[in-house]
C-alpha cells in the first residue's frame, strides 16, 4: 500500500459535475434557440396576417406553451450562473464579513431551493402522466390542436435538473465550511 491517497472519487465526481454543467447549458441553448424560432413563427405570422389576411392557426397555443418550457430549460442555467432574481446585498455583506455565516446561510438557501423546486416536482409528475395517459392537448379540435405533454416533460425535468443544481451550489457552500471559507466553482 502506497501513502497516496485515492482520488478516484474525486475525478468521479469532477466529471460528473462536467457532464452536469453540460447538460444544463445544453438545456438553455435549446431554450435560446426556441426562443428564436417562437419569434420567427409569431413574425411570420404577424406578416402572414398583414400582407395575406390570412395568420397561422395555433400560434397563441404554441407561445402560451412555448413560455412555461423555455422557463424550465433555461432556469437551471439561471441558478448555475446565480442570475435568479433575487435579493442578496445583505447576504454578500455577511459573506464578506463572516465567511463561516455566510457558506452556512448560503447552504441553507440552496437547500430551500431544492425543496421548493422537489415540491413543484412531485406534483407536476402525476399531471404529467395524466396528460399522457388521457392525451390532453391545447387548441381547437378541427383548427390546431397539440398534445400537452412534451411540455410538462420538460416542466419535469427542468424541476429535476434546478433541484440538483441547487444540491450542487449547497454542496459547494458546505466544502466551503469546512475549508477556508473560499467558494471553488
Amino acid at each position: 500500500m502506497t501513502g497516496r491517497p485515492n482520488t478516484s472519487g474525486v475525478i468521479i465526481g469532477k466529471t460528473l459535475a462536467r457532464y452536469f454543467s453540460t447538460l444544463v447549458a445544453g438545456m438553455n441553448s435549446v431554450g435560446t434557440g426556441w426562443i428564436f424560432a417562437l419569434m420567427v413563427l409569431v413574425n411570420v405570422d404577424v406578416f402572414s396576417r398583414f400582407i395575406f389576411n390570412f395568420p397561422i392557426q395555433g400560434v397563441a397555443e404554441v407561445v402560451e406553451l412555448s413560455i412555461v418550457g423555455i422557463v424550465f430549460l433555461q432556469i437551471s442555467d439561471a441558478v448555475r450562473a446565480g442570475r435568479l432574481t433575487r435579493s442578496d446585498g445583505l447576504y454578500g455583506m455577511i459573506l464578506e464579513r463572516r465567511p463561516k455565516l455566510g457558506h452556512f446561510l448560503g447552504a441553507v438557501f440552496d437547500l430551500s431551493g431544492t425543496f421548493f423546486f422537489v415540491a413543484i416536482l412531485l406534483g407536476a409528475i402525476p399531471r404529467l402522466i395524466e396528460a399522457y395517459e388521457r392525451g390532453y392537448f391545447a387548441g381547437n379540435e378541427g383548427l390546431f390542436v397539440v398534445p400537452v405533454w412534451p411540455i410538462r416533460l420538460i416542466l419535469v425535468a427542468g424541476c429535476l435538473v434546478v433541484a440538483l443544481q441547487f444540491v450542487v451550489l449547497a454542496w459547494r457552500h458546505v466544502i466551503a465550511l469546512q475549508t477556508d471559507g473560499s467558494l471553488r466553482k
